[in-house]
C-alpha cells in the first residue's frame, strides 16, 4: 500500500515544478512582458516614496506650527503661578541633566526658582551619615539600621522646614549638590533612580531611606511630586502614588511641563499618557500663594 505521505509529497513536488516552468517560460519567452511589469513597480514605488515624502513635509510643518503655538501659549497658562516658590529638585539615585534642564523650563516665568538640584548617593554612606549625626540618636545607625527610615523622614522634613542635621549631612548625603539649604524649600520635584548593582543590605538601606524621606517630606503642607519622561524606563509613577506624592510621568511634553506647574500650585494627580492618569489638571485661573 502506498503511504498518504508520499503521494502528497508527489503533489507538492509536481506544483513547484509547474510552477517553475510557468515562470521560467515567462522570463525567457516573454522577455518584454517582464520588462513591462518592472518599469510598472519602478513607477509604483517611485510614486509611493514620493507621497510618504510629501507626508513627512507636511507633517514637519504641523510639528513646527505646534511647537509654535505651545511655546506662544505656554507663559498664558504659567505665568505668575509660583509667586516666591523654591523649589527643590531631588534625584535619589543619579541626576539626569535632561530633566533637570526640562524642569528649568517649567518654572521659567512661574514666579518659581529652583533653589536645590541634589542626588542623594546610593549607595548610602551610612558610617559617613551616622558620624556627621553625632550628638543625635542617628549616630547609631552603623549598628542600629533600623534608625535609617527614621533619618531618611528627618531629612525630608528638613528640607522643608529647614534644621542643622541636613546641613551637617549636606557633602555626605548628597553626592551632587548645586544650590542652597537656607531658606528651606517650598517645595519638592522628587526623581527616583535607583541604582541596579547594590547588595541586598545595600537595597534594604536605600529602600529604608526613600520610603522615610518621602514620608518626611509628605508630613509638611509642600507640594511633592515625583517626575519622569515618556522614555524613562523603569517608570515610577507606581512608586510616587504609593509613596503619597502627586505624578508627572512626560516632563518631555508640553502637557507634562504644564502639569508640574499645576500641581507645585496645589493641584495633587498623576499626570501622563498612561493608564490611570490624566493628560493635564484642572487649569484654574489666578495665582498660587507660596506655602
Amino acid at each position: 500500500m502506498l503511504d498518504f505521505r508520499y503521494h502528497a509529497v508527489t503533489i507538492v513536488a509536481i506544483l513547484v515544478a509547474l510552477t517553475l516552468g510557468v515562470l521560467l517560460g515567462v522570463a525567457i519567452g516573454d522577455k518584454g512582458l517582464v520588462s513591462s511589469a518592472e518599469n510598472d513597480l519602478r513607477s509604483n514605488l517611485r510614486q509611493v516614496i514620493h507621497d510618504r515624502n510629501k507626508n513627512i513635509e507636511t507633517l514637519k510643518g504641523e510639528i513646527k506650527d505646534q511647537a509654535a503655538v505651545e511655546k506662544a501659549t505656554y507663559p498664558l497658562l504659567v505665568s505668575g503661578r509660583l509667586p516666591g516658590q523654591r523649589v527643590a529638585l531631588i534625584y535619589l539615585g543619579d541626576n539626569d541633566e535632561k530633566i533637570t534642564s526640562l524642569v528649568k523650563q517649567a518654572l521659567q516665568g512661574t514666579g518659581a526658582t529652583l533653589q536645590l538640584d541634589a542626588s542623594v548617593r546610593m549607595p548610602l554612606d551610612v558610617q559617613g551619615l551616622a558620624d556627621r549625626a553625632k550628638g543625635t540618636r542617628y549616630q547609631a545607625m552603623v549598628t542600629d539600621q533600623t534608625l535609617i527610615d527614621p533619618f531618611g523622614s528627618r531629612m525630608g522634613r528638613q528640607l522643608i522646614y529647614g534644621g542643622s542635621l541636613i546641613r551637617a549631612e549636606r557633602s555626605i548625603l548628597f553626592r551632587s549638590a548645586s544650590g542652597r539649604l537656607t531658606p528651606p524649600a517650598t517645595a519638592a520635584i522628587v526623581v527616583r533612580n535607583e541604582p541596579t548593582d547594590l547588595t541586598d543590605t545595600q537595597k534594604k538601606q536605600v529602600q529604608d531611606f526613600e520610603a522615610g524621606f518621602m514620608r518626611g517630606l509628605r508630613s509638611t503642607p509642600a507640594p511633592l511630586v515625583g517626575v519622569g519622561t515618556t522614555t524613562t524606563d523603569p517608570a515610577q509613577t507606581g512608586w510616587y502614588r504609593d509613596q503619597g506624592a502627586s505624578s508627572v510621568s512626560d516632563l518631555d511634553e508640553f502637557s507634562g511641563r504644564a502639569s508640574l506647574v499645576f500641581v507645585l500650585a496645589g493641584n495633587d494627580g498623576a499626570y501622563g499618557r498612561g493608564a490611570g492618569e490624566q493628560l493635564l489638571p484642572a487649569l484654574t485661573g489666578g495665582t498660587s500663594d507660596t506655602p
